[in-house]
């Protein structure tokens, strides 16, 4: 094992409600350090992977912490460039019963923003890498960002590594460029060997019309594997929500060659959801970097992401035992 990972993003300041308090109900906030890339890292490096993160912080207190943070949980910060300027924060407010949690993004202007789309040494940074991991949340944060997203990919292939891309749409970070979206995302997805996206996120970023029909999934897949020559795996999550506290989770792992698809969980009484995708995709990207078949990839996953919905903050801060005892079913012993 122990492959070398590099997940390019922006590292976040998460100000939360307490409890399932409204944002300011009390004068107080929860802080936690995320972030859909680092998220990804901090879950791989505890999966024994040299996994390090690539990013632009600000030369301060705060951006001093969250490197901290990620060096606390055993990531590379190597590719951690500090510079003056902000952090990039959201607000949270947790949900409850049929009150959807909701996001509030401040992080217009952050350092991560502004630094230009050549402040990353790609050659240096991407050496006996093995696996590169981007978002697309990243380009929709700035120009800059997603013109460096784009560079980091070919890099990486030029360097043998594999790429996984999670379409992550996220209208309120594109703000007013979220008519360039479809273009910047599809050219994303093209350099991926991994693409996590729904059919909807197909549908969205090539202009296709499979829709939401039972029959979507396979016809949007079709597609995607036919205008995408580079895609080797397709992977989406699916939810069905009684609540925000209880709902059922599920995966499937497409290949070129069929359709994987994993048990199904209940989940009751969730914690925090924030960060389920991004362990996800950690759980993924693991079990291809070690050749598993791609049952046990999706298995897996889902079970990571499973038991990120027990964690509060971004962080899915388990490692591969506990990951398994969700998938034996044992997780709800005392452990003695």
């Amino acid at each position: 094992m122990n492959k070398r990972v590099l997940c390019f993003g922006e590292l976040l300041l998460r100000l939360s409600a307490p409890g399932k308090e409204l944002l300011l109900q009390s004068p107080s906030l929860q802080v936690h350090i995320g972030g859909a890339e680092a998220n990804v890292a901090v879950s791989l490096s505890r999966l024994g992977h040299r996994a390090g993160v690539v990013t632009t912080l600000p030369d301060n207190p705060i951006g001093h912490a969250g490197r901290a943070e990620l060096l606390r949980q055993g990531v590379d910060v190597q590719g951690v460039r500090m510079q003056n300027g902000r952090m990039g924060v959201y607000f949270l407010t947790h949900g409850a019963m049929q009150r959807p949690s909701e996001v509030l993004y401040d992080r217009a202007d952050s350092a991560f923003a502004l630094a230009p789309a050549d402040a990353y040494d790609w050659h240096a940074l991407l050496r006996e890498c093995d696996w590169l991991h981007i978002s697309g949340i990243t380009p929709a944060v700035s120009v800059a960002a997603g013109d460096a997203a784009i560079a980091a990919m070919r890099f990486a292939h030029a360097q043998g590594a594999r790429i996984s891309f999670d379409c992550n749409f996220r209208a309120r970070v594109w703000g007013q460029r979220a008519s360039d979206a479809p273009r910047v995302l599809r050219a994303l997805a093209a350099e991926a060997d991994l693409l996590f996206a729904e059919a909807r996120d197909i549908d969205f970023i090539f202009g296709t019309p499979f829709g939401a029909g039972t029959d979507a999934p396979g016809k949007a897949a079709a597609y995607a594997f036919e205008s995408m020559p580079r895609l080797q795996w397709l992977a989406s999550t699916a939810r069905i929500r009684e609540s925000v506290d209880d709902q059922e989770y599920a995966g499937t792992l497409r290949t070129r060659k069929g359709l994987h698809t994993s048990r199904k969980y209940s989940l009751t009484g969730i914690v925090d959801r924030i960060g389920a995708g991004d362990a996800f995709a950690a759980g993924l990207i693991d079990h291809l970097l070690t050749e598993t078949d791609p049952q046990s990839a999706i298995e897996f996953a889902v079970a990571a992401a499973v038991i990120k919905h027990s964690i509060p903050g971004d962080f899915n801060l388990v490692g591969r035992a506990e990951i398994a005892a969700v998938m034996s079913a044992l997780s709800a012993d005392v452990r003695r």
